[in-house]
């Protein structure tokens, strides 16, 4: 038996569920806005994030584990993507709110299909879901690498 999907990605798989299909994409721009944006750490170090290669727009990633602020292998996820592509920053952004402050091993638990549980296959090209597999992908590799 697979880990129970977290709490945060489990009640926006279920958001965007209960809605019409026309309604789950302006759920998934409304994420868009949503997106924090990069900490001071990362202003003009933007060469520290990894670009997704996934992603048909320019999408940049970095996960820390444990960091002081945070707690022992604590999860910690930013993302930056262009605001001339909403669907892609609402894909982050509810990867890095459905991620961020979870336990590495709950992290690398959540299903690599995550993303095809949202019901987007039909609001969104194929190539935008593949791109949020990617992120969840590079993420996980990430945390794996980190907490190894």
């Amino acid at each position: 038996m697979s880990a129970p999907l977290p709490e945060a990605l489990a009640a926006t798989r279920d958001d965007f569920l209960a809605l019409s299909k026309r309604d789950r994409l302006q759920l998934l721009l409304e994420f868009s806005n949503e997106l924090p944006p990069l900490s001071e750490r990362y202003q003009g170090h933007e060469e520290e994030l990894e670009r997704v290669e996934e992603c048909q727009s320019p999408v940049f990633i970095d996960v820390t584990v444990g960091e002081p602020a945070d707690g022992p292998d604590i999860v910690r996820m930013v993302a930056t993507a262009p605001a001339e592509a909403p669907t892609t920053r609402g894909f982050a952004s509810i990867l890095v709110q459905g991620l961020t402050g979870l336990h590495s091993a709950e992290v690398l638990a959540v299903p690599s299909d995550y993303p095809l549980t949202l019901g987007l296959q039909e609001a969104v090209s194929p190539l935008r879901i593949r791109g949020m597999v990617g992120m969840l992908g590079r993420v996980q590799r990430q945390v794996r690498a980190l907490v190894s």
